[in-house]
Order: structure tokens, then C-alpha cells, then sequence
């Protein structure tokens, strides 16, 4: 059933009372009975209709139904609403408001119908429930019906008071049982508070006896008195002997659960009690007072123990304060440490421990949690319980005397655990001698993995340490600030002394790994071998070692017993440190344990030494460095400068003179070794066409360096010390090639010279147009360079001959060559791409005084070395630039020099086979069918020099090689027709012409054809074909022709043609035929000039 909630609006007007009248007339005139539940008390079925009128609730109480069809209660269904309908209106009213409180009168209908009509009173009648309520007022109030009074609400007046004396009712029908029972526990509560009064005032009488009784002396109680004290302090002397028998097994379990400042408060409490005088003297504590007393020292002993296993990382708790390495994949340390920026070392565990660090209170231990869990706390409560014992100075000494043996531990171990992950199988084991050292810088991928894996695990466990310092540093400054400690020096001076062993096993790290002088057993770990004279007295050697830990039988009987029995003796006197001591015998049976033990010896060698680790040591070891910057404190007096100036001198005084040294040995031994100027098998995988397997290799020991360079600081000197490399190189190169172009020396005090084409592609007019026919230089105002070549080689040989030694002839020196011009052009074209020009701020001498100040080392970002195919560069400033330019000029200079070697060569082998041939003779008696000889010999060595040429020179160089070929034979045939010695007839001119056929066709398979000539040999061949003719052809050309079919001839030419006509008449024996064919000879040749001269 709904039904609107809210009350009306407060005034009752006399509408409202006559309405409220009439549904009362109507509900009392209605023969409906009342149900249960309304106002006035419970409702009995039995009764009639009450005499006289029940009280109503005021109007205002009463709700409107939201709907008056459904659930109205009698005759008041349908009206403003009955008592039932006012309780279950202002019910739902109550919890709409929220006033779901517990009810002060009770839950019941009586308890609703109070507050209901309290809530009305509060509502409208609120001034009567004021403690300053003057009834008189109130009634005059109701009697005045005016305007200022309250006469109108008289009638709601009486109703609210009648309702308020039935709600009363009501309340005492619900609640009538718990007066009744009241009024029976009032009884009982006045019994029981009659009882107690008695029970005090017996005991007032008792005190009062007791008063009296005390107040009469009597001496016997003296006695009693003071016997009863000399009992107490037994007593009590019994129960501190007690409490000192229990505390042995106390202080045990202390030190077992490893509470240590509970244990040390234990220990004090103990020896306080035991030292103190009245138990000073008992012979039964003797025993328990030289326990306690070994017990202090046993107790500092472990303390100590404890902290060094929790600053030197051998503690399993530690094992997350420190980071294993793991392989870095391109694309980031891991990092870790990544690469490439350094970790958040304000996340790490020290600082945040550092950060609620309040050493201004002694620390207090929970026993309910692992002492151990947290690292740097566990350090924290060993040192408030070393100073609570006094022995911080002892524990702070201890660290110092402690710190070389295990630092040096540490680098062993990790040594072991890196030797163990990389077996020497697949890094390369270590030999005696040296061996060739790997130049390539990314190739070598084991070494580098094994590198890094020992520097960056090392570094973490250093870093690890150094943290523990850090926290033993501030947490001693901390205790001497709040204890006043006076010299506090004394105690906080142990970081400068870790900086400088860390700077001396970096050192020895770097300088073992890179260095490669010295002696290889020292290096190694080795003593080196003492003579063997027998005779010769050595003196006892201190420091030489009589056993070994690791060579202890570890199955031995007596071994073992008395293994045991010192674990017994030590878990009987010194609690805590039986499992350390089974801990380090399982240490000793460890086989991976190395052979050398103690400092005396050095570390194993994981990879072979080589200046290329650089790259791989270089930048764990100046992250490490940064690092350490933020764990340094600041009061440690260690300059910050510091961290990374030794590295500057190390680089300064041992890196670089190793580096050096190793260079230069390392390209000597690249253009000393046997194969050096053999051609590289692999030459494919790396240039175009074949090279020298020593130029590969030198251009890859320049490359390894230039990525070398990008893992060290900016520096001058390497770079000088790379641009004076390539120079040696290139001296190498010229000296090779002037051993292969030197004419042989026929005796030993000839003056050593080159072969003539060596000696023309040096200098002088024919290599300029020998260049200029390379470049593609042709002056259209000039004779064409081919031209001026072929007509200059001719008229130097003609003048100084050649002899068989002057050619290059053998296939060899033809191919070596060609290697020389393919190397050293490839290599100039790869050294240009090294070439980098950088600003001289960022590159400094190394031996300038201001370099150590200057250069700051930082993290080094190795981008090449991290990717094969990634760019490497030299860097060089404007200084050495010039220089490097210079050299890459000369080697491209001597690349120009063997090819035109190469090209003046083919041409002076071709003039000498033509002039053996010239020289042949030709006068024949009978028609030749076969070539000359030398002929034939010409084009075999023409087809094997171009096919060397073909398979070792690029297109462009081959073809200049071999363009021009045609016509240096078609114009030397002409020319030097005057060297054929004993005439020509005509079977004789045959074989020449057969030998231009031959020549010509052979041409065509070497030679391409060209625009600028043929490769026919048409001028030689039209030559002798006027041979053929006849002199008188000749001269009737010239003279009745006006030159026709001369064209192409000179004046001198067609002498020497018509003096060849004539020659054999000339060398006749006969003395006519001489003097007539000399007549004949000198007419032609004055017709001839008659009518060529000016042609």
C-alpha cells in the first residue's frame, strides 16, 4: 500500500477541525469494527464499542492514501486516513528520512506512538518542551482566537494531549512485566549494598586491632627481621644464579637465529650480572664467567665474519644486490645496463636504505622476522652490536687489513664461475707462444662475450661491495655523530682505501688483457722455470709455495675425523659458525676451485691478450666508473677527478704505447708475409676484381683500429699513428713494384734501372699523353693523343732499341701489375670512406701536458662495433687531413703508374716482335704459305696478355690498355719499312702481307673497334700492295696523278718504299745491276720530291 508522505502545512484552521470532526462522527456511527494495531492500547475482540470517544490522532498526523482502493483499513479507507494508516505512513516516512536509529521507547506500537507524538509536539507545540515554557502564557494564547493568538489550535491542543495520555497507556501495557521485575532486583541491590556496609566497618575493627598490635614493641622481631633479609638475598643471589645457567642456551639460540643485538644485550646483561660483587666470589660461577667472557671475543669474531660475508657478497641473502651478465641482443644491457644509458641508481636498494637510515637512536632488533632478508639492515644491526660490544674500531680495522685477500677472492671466483660458463674449447685455449692475433674487431664473438661477461659481472660485484661500504660509511659516521666520538677520522676512512685497490685490480685487469709483452708465465699465473745448473747455489725462495689446499685428499680417514672433531669444538665454544666451517671445507672439495691459491699468484687468462679487448673492457669499466660516482660519499676524500684520471694515464702510458707497438707489428706483418703480394683467393667477397691477399688484410687491420677508436677518447696519436701505417704501406707497395719493373742487372756494379716502359710511365712527355688518352682528354687543335703516342713510341725505340729483357714478358709480372693497379685503386677508394674531418677541440696530443686535464673520459656508445656492416671512420682534424689526402693521392698515383706501365709495355713488346720481324728476310725464293715466326709469337703473347688483362683490369682499364694496338702496328709497318735489311721482292712482300692478314685478324679478337681508327691495318696493307705494284707505280702516282692512291703516305714513307724496290739491286753483287739500280734509285727519288715536297 502507497501513501503520500509528509505532513500538512502546520495550521489547523477550523475547515480542517470540522472535517476531522465529521470523519470521527462517521468512523464512531459505522458498524465496521476496528482493527488492531491503532492508538489507545491493544484491542480486545470481546469488548463493545468503547462508551465514550477514542481518542484520534491529530490531523496532522494522518496521510492521504496513494491509492484508496487498495489495502484501507475500515471505514477510514476511503478518508484522510485512520490510526493504522497514520502508523504505517509515518513508519515509511521515518526510514525515507533515514532514521533508521534503535527507537528510545522500544520497538512496539506504544513506542511508535510516542515518537510520533513526540515529533508532533517538536513540530508544532515545540514551545511547551522549552525549559523557559510559562503554561499561563500558552493558555491565554489558546484562549485568544484572534489574529496574534492560538485560539484556532485549541482543538488540536486537546486532541495531541488526549493521544499523548493513550500512547502513555500503551507504553505501560508493552513494558508492565519489566516494572514488575524491577521492583524484585531493587530489593536485591538494597540487600547486597546492606551486606557490603557491614563487611566494611568488620574491617575498620580488624585495621583498628592491627593499629594497636603494631604500636607495642617487641625485640624478638629483630631477628627474625634481619634473618628473613640475609634469606631474601640468597634468594635472590639463587636466582640470578639461576637466570645465569639459562642464559648460555638463550645467547646460543640468539646467535643461531642470528639476532645479534638481542645476543649482545644478553651477553651485557650476563657479564653485568656475573662481575657484580656479592656473586664475585662464588667458585660455582667460574665456569660461566670465562664462557661469557670467550663468548664476547667469539661473538665480535662472528660479527666480523658476518660482515665481511655480507660486504664481500658470500652470503646467499646478497645475491640480489648484484646482476648476473646477460648477452645483449641488438635493437639494447640489457641492462641493464644498457646499453646505452646508465642505470637508475637512485632506484637501487642502497639508497632507498639510506633514505630511513636514523641512526640517531641505537637500532633495536625484531626477533620475529629474518634478520638477514634485508642486506643493508642485517650490516646496519651488526654494527650497532659491535659498537654496543666496543669493538667498532676492531670491526673497521679488520675491513682494511681484510680488503686485499677479498677483492682478489672476488675476481678469482668470478674468473671461475666466467672459465666455467665459456669453455676453453670454444674461446681458443692458451698456448705458450703467441699466435697470429684475430684483426677482425666484430669477429671474434666468443672473446668479446667472454669480456664482457667478466668485466660486467665483476663490475656488478664490485659495485655490490662498494655499496656495503657505502652503508658501513654512513652508518659508523652516524653511530661516532651520536655517540662523540672523539678522532672520528680513524673510523670512516675506508672508502680511499677500497678506491685504490679497485684502481689497481682495474689496472691489472686492463693491462693483463691487453698488453702483450712480457713474460707469458708470469702473465699466465706461472712461476718461470729456474735454470737448470746443479751446480749453482739458489737461494730458498720465501715466497714459494710447499702445498696447496686443492691438492688436499679430500677421501682421507684422518682427514675427515678431524674434520668433524673441530666442527664439534667449534659448535661447543663458538655457536653460529659450525655450518660456515662445513660451508668452507665444501669450498675446499669444490673441484672447480683454482689450481693457484693467495695472492701471490696472478689470475688465469680467459682470452688470449690483444689491444683489440679494448673495446670490450673500455666501457664496462667507465660505466663502473660513473656508477661509482653516485656510491662515493662525499667525505671520503677522494677527489671526484680522480675516478677516471688513472684511466687517462693508463690509456697515456700503457694502452697507447701497446698500441703503437702492436700496429706497426701488425702491418708489418701484413706486407712481410709470404702471401702478401699474392692475389687474395676470396678476392670476390670483397672487391670487384682480384687484389693482394696483404691489401685485404691491411685494409681490414685499418678498419679493426678505426672502430678501436671509437671505443677510447678522442686522441691525435692514433690517427697520426694510422696515416704513418698506410704511408709505410704504400713505400711497401712502390718498392714491390719497383722490384718487379727492374731491369735485370747484367753485373754486379751495373746501375740498377727500371725496364723502359717502367721508365716512360714514371715521368716525361709520353706519360702526360698517356694520361690524357686515360682521362679522355683530346685537344681538337692538336694531333690526336693515339696518334702522338704511336709516332713517339716509334722514334724512341728507333733511337735506343729494345732489347728481349726490356719487356715484361713473362704472365706474371703481367698479372702482378694488375693486382697493383686493382689494389692499390681499391684501397685508396676504401680509405676515402674513412675519411672524417672533426673539429681539434675534440682531439688533443696525447703528449701535450694539458691532455690528462682536458680529456674527460665518458661512456663510451660503441655503435659500429655493435653491427658488421655499420660505417667506420677515421677521425682526423684539419692538421693531419692534408696529409692523409696526400697518401691517398700517391697510392692512387702508382695505381695510375702500373697501368700505364701496363699499357706503354704492351706497345714495346709489340715494336720489338715487329722489329725481329722487319729484320727477318725477304727475299724469297718461292711463295711463303705460313706467316714469320715472330708473327705468330706476337699473337700468341698478345692473346695471353689480353687474357690476363680481361680477367684482372676492369673494362675501362683494360680497354685503354689494349685501344690503339691496330694502329701503332699499321704506322710502325709503315715507317720502319727502311729496317728491312736485304730487300723485299715479290714472293717476299707476300709473306708481309700474309703477316698483316694475320695480325690484322688476330687484332679483331683483342681490340674493339673505335671511331678514331681501324683495326684492319689498311695503311700497311695498301703499303706493300704499292710494293707490289712497283716503283714506277710509285713515282707515276705521284707524278701523272697528282698523288692519287699516296693518300695516308709521307714523302719519306714512299722514299724508303721505293729504296726497299730497289735495295736488292743495289746489295747486288753484280757490278751492273748495283750501278744501274742506284741510278734508277736516285731518278725516282728526285721525281718523287719533285712532286711531293710540298704535298
Amino acid at each position: 500500500m502507497s501513501y503520500r508522505t509528509g505532513y500538512s502545512n502546520g495550521t489547523y484552521g477550523t475547515n480542517r477541525y470540522e472535517e476531522s470532526r465529521r470523519d470521527e462522527s462517521l468512523t464512531r456511527g459505522s458498524s465496521r469494527q476496528r482493527r488492531a494495531g491503532g492508538y489507545g492500547g491493544f484491542y480486545d475482540g470481546s469488548s463493545s464499542a468503547p462508551s465514550e470517544p477514542e481518542p484520534q490522532p491529530p490531523t496532522s498526523f494522518r496521510r492521504r492514501p496513494a491509492d484508496d482502493i487498495a489495502g484501507g483499513f475500515g471505514p477510514f479507507a476511503s478518508g484522510r486516513g485512520d490510526t493504522a494508516e497514520y502508523d504505517s505512513s509515518r513508519s515509511r516516512e521515518r526510514n525515507g528520512r533515514g532514521a533508521d536509529l534503535s527507537r528510545l521507547h522500544g520497538g512496539g506500537p506504544g513506542g511508535r506512538q510516542i515518537d510520533d507524538v513526540l515529533s508532533h509536539i517538536h513540530e508544532n507545540w515545540d514551545v511547551l518542551a522549552r525549559e523557559d515554557c510559562v503554561p499561563v502564557h500558552v493558555a491565554l494564547q489558546l484562549m485568544d482566537y484572534s489574529s496574534l493568538g492560538r485560539g484556532n489550535d485549541y482543538q488540536d491542543f486537546q486532541r495531541t494531549s488526549k493521544y499523548l495520555q493513550r500512547s502513555l497507556k500503551a507504553i505501560v501495557n508493552e513494558h508492565h512485566q519489566g516494572f514488575n521485575s524491577s521492583i524484585g532486583t531493587f530489593h536485591k541491590i538494597q540487600s547486597s549494598i546492606y551486606t557490603s556496609q557491614n563487611g566494611v566497618r568488620q574491617l575498620r575493627d580488624s585495621i583498628q586491632g592491627a593499629k594497636m598490635n603494631l604500636m607495642v614493641t617487641k625485640p624478638e622481631l629483630k631477628a627474625l627481621g634481619t634473618s628473613s633479609q640475609q634469606y631474601d638475598n640468597m634468594l635472590q643471589i639463587l636466582a640470578q644464579i639461576e637466570r645465569l645457567q639459562l642464559i648460555p642456551e638463550r645467547l646460543d639460540a640468539r646467535i643461531s637465529d642470528k639476532h645479534f643485538l638481542l645476543a649482545v644485550d644478553l651477553l651485557q646483561d650476563a657479564l653485568r650480572m656475573i662481575r657484580k660483587s656479592e656473586v664475585e666470589n662464588i667458585g660455582a660461577l667460574t665456569d660461566l664467567r670465562v664462557y661469557f667472557s670467550n663468548q664476547e671475543t667469539s661473538l665480535t669474531d662472528i660479527l666480523i665474519q658476518e660482515l665481511h660475508d655480507h660486504l664481500y657478497l658470500k652470503s646467499p641473502y646478497c645475491q640480489d644486490r648484484w646482476k648476473p651478465y646477460s648477452m645483449r641482443i641488438n635493437g639494447s644491457p640489457v641492462g641493464d645496463e644498457s646499453a646505452a644509458g646508465l642505470p637508475n641508481t637512485w632506484g637501487r636498494p642502497l639508497y632507498r636504505f639510506l633514505d630511513n637510515l636514523d641512526t640517531s637512536v641505537p637500532m633495536e632488533d625484531d626477533a620475529s622476522r629474518n634478520p638477514e632478508a634485508d642486506s643493508f639492515e642485517y650490516i646496519h644491526m651488526i654494527m650497532e652490536a659491535l659498537n654496543k660490544l666496543g669493538h667498532l674500531d676492531i670491526a673497521v680495522d679488520s675491513m682494511e687489513q681484510r680488503l686485499p685477500v677479498e677483492l682478489f677472492a672476488i675476481v678469482d671466483k668470478t674468473n671461475q664461475e666466467v672459465d666455467i660458463r665459456h669453455p676453453a674449447v670454444t674461446r681458443g685455449s692458451h698456448k705458450g707462444e703467441r699466435g697470429p692475433i684475430d684483426l677482425n674487431f666484430n669477429g671474434n664473438a666468443v672473446r668479446n662475450e667472454v669480456l664482457n661477461d667478466l668485466l660486467w659481472t665483476l663490475y656488478s660485484k664490485f659495485e655490490a661491495i662498494a655499496e656495503g661500504h657505502r652503508a658501513v660509511h654512513e652508518i659508523v659516521s652516524g653511530i661516532v655523530k651520536r655517540e662523540g666520538v672523539s678522532h672520528p677520522q680513524s673510523l670512516t676512512r675506508g672508502f680511499k682505501e677500497m678506491w685504490k685497490l679497485y684502481q689497481s685490480e682495474m689496472r691489472s685487469l686492463l693491462h693483463d688483457y691487453l698488453a702483450t709483452d712480457g713474460s707469458q708465465a708470469y702473465r699466465f699465473g706461472r712461476q718461470p722455470a729456474a735454470d737448470g745448473n746443479m751446480f749453482q747455489r739458489n737461494t730458498r725462495e720465501r715466497n714459494k709455495r710447499l702445498f696447496k689446499l686443492s691438492e688436499i685428499d679430500q677421501k682421507s680417514v684422518d682427514l675427515a675425523k678431524d674434520q668433524r672433531d673441530l666442527d664439534q669444538v667449534l659448535e661447543a665454544s663458538v655457536p653460529g659458525l659450525v655450518s660456515k666451517s662445513q660451508r668452507r671445507s665444501d669450498l675446499i672439495q669444490n673441484p672447480t676451485v683454482s689450481a693457484s691459491d693467495g695472492p701471490l699468484t696472478g689470475h688465469k687468462l680467459l682470452v688470449q691478450p690483444n689491444v683489440f679487448n679494448i673495446g670490450s673492457l673500455l666501457p664496462p669499466s667507465l660505466s663502473f666508473l660513473q656508477r661509482l660516482k653516485d656510491i662515493v660519499p662525499h667525505n671520503a676524500d677522494i677527489p671526484m677527478s680522480t675516478l677516471t684520471s688513472f684511466l687517462d694515464e693508463f690509456l697515456v702510458n700503457v694502452f697507447h704505447p701497446q698500441l703503437e707497438d702492436t700496429v706497426t707489428e701488425l702491418c708489418t706483418q701484413s706486407f712481410l708475409d709470404m702471401e702478401a703480394f699474392q692475389q687474395d683467393s676470396h678476392w670476390s667477397q670483397h672487391a670487384p676484381k682480384p687484389i693482394f691477399k696483404g691489401t685485404y688484410t691491411f685494409l681490414s687491420l685499418i678498419k679493426a683500429f678505426c672502430q678501436l677508436l671509437d671505443t677510447i677518447p678522442p686522441d691525435l696519436t692514433p690517427t697520426q699513428l694510422m696515416i704513418a701505417q698506410i704511408l709505410a704501406y704504400y713505400d711497401k707497395c712502390c718498392e714491390w713494384y719497383r722490384a718487379l719493373v727492374r731491369r735485370a742487372q747484367i753485373q754486379a756494379h751495373d746501375e740498377v734501372r727500371l725496364k723502359p716502359a717502367a721508365a716512360m710511365a714514371e715521368t716525361g712527355e709520353l706519360r702526360e699523353i698517356c694520361e690524357r688518352i686515360l682521362n679522355g682528354g683530346i685537344d681538337e687543335q692538336e694531333a690526336h693523343p693515339l696518334d702522338q703516342e704511336v709516332n713517339l713510341l716509334i722514334s724512341k725505340t728507333n733511337v735506343a732499341p729494345l732489347e728481349p729483357f726490356d719487356i715484361i714478358s713473362d704472365r706474371r709480372s703481367v698479372t702482378a701489375l694488375c693486382l697493383i693497379y686493382n689494389s692499390m685503386q681499391w684501397l685508396a677508394n676504401r680509405l676515402q670512406q674513412l675519411r672524417r674531418v672533426v673539429s681539434e677541440s675534440s682531439h688533443k696530443r696525447s703528449g701535450s701536458k694539458t691532455s690528462l686535464h682536458t680529456r674527460q673520459l665518458s661512456v663510451v656508445t660503441n655503435t659500429n662495433a655493435e653491427s658488421k656492416n655499420a660505417p667506420v671512420y677515421l677521425p682526423m682534424t684539419q692538421e693531419t687531413v692534408s696529409a692523409f689526402d696526400s697518401i691517398l693521392s700517391s697510392i692512387r698515383a702508382l695505381a695510375t703508374t702500373a697501368l700505364l706501365t701496363l699499357h706503354i709495355d704492351i706497345r714495346l713488346g709489340v715494336i720489338h716482335m715487329l722489329a725481329r720481324t722487319m729484320s727477318a728476310p725477304y727475299v724469297l725464293a718461292q711463295p711463303s704459305q705460313d706467316p714469320d715466326p715472330s708473327i705468330l709469337s706476337l699473337n700468341a703473347d698478345l692473346l695471353s696478355t689480353v687474357d690476363t688483362l680481361s680477367s684482372h683490369l676492369p673494362e675501362a682499364a683494360h680497354r685503354f690498355v689494349t685501344t690503339g694496338l691496330a694502329l701503332l702496328i699499321d704506322k710502325y709497318f709503315v715507317s720502319n719499312a727502311s729496317h728491312i735489311r736485304h730487300g723485299m721482292n715479290e714472293h717476299g712482300c707476300g709473306r708481309m702481307q700474309l703477316n698483316i692478314l694475320v695480325l690484322s685478324q688476330n687484332l679483331k679478337s683483342i681490340e674493339t673497334t673505335s671511331t678514331d681508327h681501324s683495326i684492319d691495318l689498311v695503311l700497311s696493307g695498301r703499303y706493300f700492295d704499292l710494293f707490289s705494284e712497283g716503283a714506277d707505280s710509285v713515282v707515276s702516282r705521284a707524278k701523272d696523278k697528282g698523288g692519287a692512291g699516296l693518300e695516308g703516305f709521307g714523302l719519306e714513307e714512299l722514299k724508303s718504299l721505293v729504296e726497299l724496290w730497289y735495295k736488292e739491286g743495289t746489295e747486288s753483287s753484280q757490278r751492273e745491276v748495283q750501278v744501274k739500280s742506284q741510278r734508277d734509285l736516285a731518278d725516282r727519288l728526285l721525281v718523287l720530291s719533285e712532286c711531293l715536297w710540298n704535298r
